[in-house]
């Protein structure tokens, strides 16, 4: 019969054993929380540029898409600390926040996805090429997840290029692209 003393030095002791990273995977995964960072602070500024011209639906699907971003950013940072490594917080740079279009802006959200998806894919690569198998799973929401993002930011822009300049389809537009939900992977799963 162990008593409570025992119970908790064991304990104790299994936490300080925790698998910890790989170095390269630890690395690769920290800059991912930077990506993902930059990520949400790109919508931010994106929303500020379409609030202040007008854009108020699109404003609110990139406040929306920005939260998102930081989840996922978040969502990393934890699996890091969990797996008994340490999660860097990055400096940010300053995201572009100045645009002529709306078109503009959605293509840049679409390169930005694009650049995201091909980080994620190197990071899974990665835990292959070091069978780590347990940050392979780990990552196979966010290779959904990207599969969704880029689709529906070129749903968007398909939208965007099919209305031109017509202001009235705009103004649809606009008032149109706050109901779209953004939602991930996860959330869908969890349903």
């Amino acid at each position: 019969m162990t008593t409570q003393l025992e119970e908790d030095f064991s304990f104790k002791q299994r936490k300080n054993t925790r698998t910890m990273l790989i170095k390269g995977i630890e690395e690769a995964l920290n800059n991912q929380i930077l990506l993902e960072s930059e990520s949400s602070q790109t919508y931010l500024a994106m929303a500020c540029w379409a609030e202040t011209n007008g854009f108020d639906g699109t404003s609110g699907f990139m406040y929306a898409h920005s939260d998102e971003e930081r989840g996922h950013m978040l969502k990393i940072v934890k699996y890091i600390n969990e797996r008994g490594s340490r999660a860097i917080i990055p400096e940010l740079p300053q995201p572009k926040d100045d645009y002529k279009t709306l078109l503009e802006v959605f293509e840049n959200l679409l390169e930005h996805e694009v650049a995201v998806t091909n980080s994620i894919n190197e990071l899974v690569f990665k835990t292959l090429e070091a069978k780590d198998y347990t940050t392979h799973n780990f990552l196979q929401w966010y290779v959904s997840e990207q599969t969704e993002e880029e689709a529906l930011a070129r749903s968007i822009l398909d939208k965007l290029k099919m209305i031109g300049n017509d202001k009235g389809g705009m103004y649809l537009f606009d008032r149109d692209v706050e109901s779209i939900q953004v939602t991930s992977a996860a959330s869908l799963q969890a349903k």
